[in-house]
């Protein structure tokens, strides 16, 4: 973040915010125009520093808020006004949140990373052949990862070009429906191959799930999730709320916005890889055995 001037506090110092943190300078004697290697203790509770401090810690809270917004346009892969993007890209940290993500315009074939937005609306972006091209479309969708075609050599051509996304989305993991679900039944409604993974207790597999971002709702842990303009939220079991022995995880099941257990079969691609990738995420995090396979 480029810092935003120096404010006079007192007749000797001034401070600023340099990439996140209050930084201060002598005005006055030898060190005159320097910056110092730590605020000094008079200055800590100035009221301009506090100020200063407050603003960084909004300026925190506006960056994960913008990271999380073009997290739900991803995961949902909903469609976004390119006019709104061109109006929050001067906002660095919109521009953070946006910046290399793979973008589809009007022909579904074509994708970019998203390199720059224009005041007039224009998107630049650079496409597979590695050339930056100029689009705009009305709308663009940033492609939830298991909807891109070829991904692996998407991935392979973004490690090429050095690109590093705020928002997960080239390198997120990805699940896609097994071709033997019509082998499980067509009742078949949970998936049990992230289950009984063991935690001393119920609250450190929901502290878990929370601070992985997933709600706990009762004895779930679940992810909403948009896909092809539905409304399906994933559910592992995580043990009763109250609770206090240890616990395991429980098979994946996914619900409709009614609340009706849906059919593994009628599950949609991105729900099924975000159910799937929370369930093993939550795995993960599992008591594991000295002497066994982790």
């Amino acid at each position: 973040m480029r810092p935003l001037g120096w404010l006079a506090v007192g007749d000797a110092y001034e401070v600023a915010l340099i990439e996140g943190r209050i930084t201060a300078r002598a005005t006055s004697g030898r060190a005159a125009g320097r910056q110092l290697k730590s605020l000094p203790k008079a200055l800590r509770e100035h009221p301009e520093v506090d100020r200063l401090r407050r603003f960084a810690e909004w300026l925190d809270r506006h960056a994960a808020a913008c990271v999380a917004q073009v997290d739900v346009w991803m995961v949902s892969s909903l469609p976004v006004p390119t006019g709104l993007l061109a109006r929050v890209w001067p906002d660095e940290a919109w521009q953070s949140a946006l910046r290399d993500l793979a973008v589809v315009g009007d022909d579904p074939d074509e994708v970019g990373f998203l390199r720059d937005a224009t005041d007039s609306g224009e998107l630049r972006v650079v496409n597979l052949d590695g050339e930056t091209v100029r689009l705009s479309p009305r709308t663009v969708t940033l492609p939830h990862p298991v909807l891109l075609p070829e991904l692996d050599d998407l991935r392979e051509f973004a490690a090429e070009l050095g690109v590093v996304q705020k928002v997960e989305q080239i390198h997120r993991a990805t699940w896609r429906r097994p071709a033997d679900l019509a082998e499980r039944g067509e009742k078949a409604t949970d998936v049990t191959e992230f289950a009984g993974g063991t935690y001393a207790s119920r609250f450190g597999l929901a502290a878990r799930a929370t601070s992985l971002g997933y709600r706990v709702s009762g004895g779930y842990a679940t992810c909403r999730v948009r896909d092809g303009g539905r409304i399906a939220e994933a559910a592992v079991w995580i043990g009763e709320p109250y609770w206090d022995g240890e616990t395991t995880t429980g098979g994946l099941t996914w619900h409709d916005q009614d609340g009706r257990s849906l059919p593994l079969r009628e599950v949609g691609p991105v729900a099924w890889s975000e159910g799937m990738r929370m369930a093993a995420a939550l795995y993960a995090g599992r008591q594991v055995e000295e002497g066994k396979d982790t």
